[in-house]
């Protein structure tokens, strides 16, 4: 059975990511993409769907596992009844086309015997490469994959899986490389495998630098939660792709938001929907780079095309997200099925078009050079936007049931055509257009505000003429569709307050009487929290926001929510609209930041 979401440890190259559990074994690995086929699947399922694992011989008596302060770089200790020992794990910037994940065993107080198990399993879980013995290691190959291994002693291959014994004393250190190229890769050295020269403890050095270069940029001084901050920006940073600027919701899928159930979803992908949380966290952090580097993306993958823009593309900008079963994976726990691809990429969701207008005026506010393709997409939209607004969608939660008209994705739309007027007004559009861009802004929100309140409950409710209340309408005051003390809006906060509230934490929508209910949406509380400041309630903000900080593993990573009868975080993971929000919110707690409603 694989191990609690919250025992798993995230490291990084910058173009893929690598699951690590307490006990020290590596569960997941997308090779060489984020959303690239997983070669080691033991997360959802087991050990026989591909691992990576030291286990000690003698009885453990004791862990711990901490990040190497202001790095990706994950130490795992443990200690048996013959001594204790170390795995330092990381995965190097890339050199070229060749990807490596490094783990040093290090011995730090008597002797400990190991067992090594390597058991490659590609296409999810389910395909075995051929594996054979190599100078100092092996070699393993599949279709276009190659793998090598370079270990510092002998290997055994036997039954499709690398072995190895293992036996570290006090003050030793012993470097295991596993890495990956494609047989379209050119690797550094020009060999025909992956076995590429890697000097590990040099790598080690450079891994460690790079990470602390890039968080030294951040001002401590922002926030009271320095430390919570910069794991966050440090775990976004690890799920931006290098090469496009494309940040994936979660490096991993099917992690169930409900116990045993089916929704289980791919999130290795990058949504529109994030786009203004990304760009206000990176801009807000001071990583201008990367929030450019986003927008730029953004852009990238719209094209030319807003009116056939879908919420959702891969890494590369690719549309083609085609939603499929791996039956041979039995799930987390269980929890079927195993979905790749989501199909959720063709839904028609009216909020993202506000979305992107609303990250697109921030970009301006910021500075972020406005290009020819930023303006013709901004203007494109807003003609669609036109079209489809008042039209119904699938809602900001994704539904798969029949599309409804939600209330945030008409605030959204009056976002849209806001930001679009501001925009407008500053690339200098003509008088009458501006006119028209506010009278559709205003027209817009007056609709919003007529059928998404609920006279009898006195609130605004999730869909129109409906009773159910959504915690995404905490986002109204944030992206100034209403001031968080209208009297309205005042009322829908303090419902949410009152009624989607469990154990401190905020969850979607109203938990069922019977049945598992999924978790406690995690972005919520920070919405929560954003309110009840823009309210004057500041003490109350905080003690929100902290509730939240509270459910975090102990290295500090989130997922996407928190079963909170049972103790225990849900939904794929890291999370990285969790992450963004936390930056937000701890941002905005503690001094003046860019606004998306200013």
């Amino acid at each position: 059975m694989s191990s609690r979401i919250e025992d798993y440890g995230l490291i990084g190259d910058g173009q893929t990511a690598a699951l690590v559990s307490r006990a020290g074994s590596v569960d997941w690995l997308c090779w060489p993409r984020f959303d690239s086929d997983a070669c080691l699947a033991a997360l959802l399922g087991d050990d026989r769907h591909g691992c990576w694992s030291f286990d000690p011989k003698s009885r453990v008596t004791g862990r711990s596992r901490r990040y190497e302060e202001d790095t990706l770089v994950l130490q795992t200790d443990a200690e048996t009844e013959t001594g204790a020992y170390r795995i330092t794990d990381f995965m190097p910037l890339r050199r070229g086309d060749l990807s490596s994940l490094v783990r040093i065993v290090e011995g730090l107080s008597g002797t400990v015997d190991l067992a090594m198990v390597l058991r490659l399993r590609f296409a999810y879980g389910t395909m075995p490469p051929w594996c054979e013995s190599a100078e100092g290691g092996m070699t393993a190959r599949i279709g276009p994959d190659r793998v090598s291994l370079v270990s510092p002693v002998a290997v055994a291959i036997a039954d499709d899986t690398v072995t190895a014994e293992v036996s570290i004393r006090e003050g030793q250190r012993l470097a295991f490389v596993l890495s990956y190229a494609s047989l379209m890769d050119v690797v550094p050295d020009g060999r025909d495998d992956a076995r590429g020269a890697l000097d590990a403890e040099r790598a080690l050095d450079e891994t460690r630098r790079h990470w602390r270069g890039w968080i030294a940029r951040f001002d401590e001084s922002r926030t009271r939660w320095p430390a919570t901050v910069k794991r966050s920006l440090i775990t976004l940073k690890a799920m931006v792709h290098d090469l496009t600027g494309g940040l994936v919701a979660a490096p991993t899928t099917s992690l169930p938001e409900v116990a045993g159930g089916k929704m289980n979803w791919d999130y290795r992908y990058c949504w529109l929907r994030d786009a203004a949380f990304t760009l206000g966290a990176f801009l807000n952090a001071g990583f201008v780079e990367e929030a450019t580097a986003w927008r730029d993306w953004l852009l990238r993958a719209v094209g030319g095309a807003p009116d056939r823009m879908q919420i959702m593309y891969r890494l590369d900008g690719g549309r083609r997200l085609d939603e499929y079963h791996i039956d041979e994976l039995p799930g987390y726990r269980d929890a079927r099925p195993v979905l790749i691809g989501n199909s959720a990429a063709s839904q028609h969701q009216i909020d993202v078009y506000g979305e992107v207008l609303d990250c697109l005026d921030l970009a301006r506010r910021a500075g972020i050079a406005i290009t020819p393709h930023h303006v013709a997409v901004e203007r494109r939209i807003v003609d669609h936007l036109v079209a489809v607004w008042n039209t119904p969608g699938s809602g900001v939660w994704e539904s798969r049931s029949e599309t409804r008209q939600y209330t945030y994705s008409k605030a959204m739309a009056w976002a849209g055509f806001d930001r679009a007027a501001r925009d407008g007004q500053a690339t200098e559009a003509s008088p009458d257009r501006l006119e028209w861009l506010r009278t559709l802004r205003d027209q817009v929100h007056a609709a919003a505000c007529r059928e998404g309140w609920n006279e009898g409950l006195g609130t605004f409710t999730q869909t129109y003429g409906d009773e159910a209340l959504d915690a995404s309408l905490l986002l109204l005051p944030i992206v100034g569709f209403l001031p968080a003390d209208d009297p309205r809006m005042a009322a829908t906060i303090a419902a949410i307050e009152r009624d989607l509230s469990e154990g401190g934490l905020i969850r979607r929508k109203k938990a069922k009487v019977d049945g598992p209910n999924e978790g406690a949406f995690l972005a919520c509380s920070c919405w929560m929290a954003d309110c009840l400041a823009l309210q004057g309630r500041h003490a109350e903000a905080v003690a929100q926001f902290e509730r939240l900080l509270a459910v975090g593993n102990d290295l500090g990573l989130f997922a996407e929510e928190y079963n909170v009868p049972a103790r225990h975080l849900t939904g794929n993971f890291p999370q990285a609209l969790t992450h963004l929000a936390i930056v937000n919110t701890a941002l905005s707690l503690c001094g003046p930041v860019l606004t998306r409603g200013a």
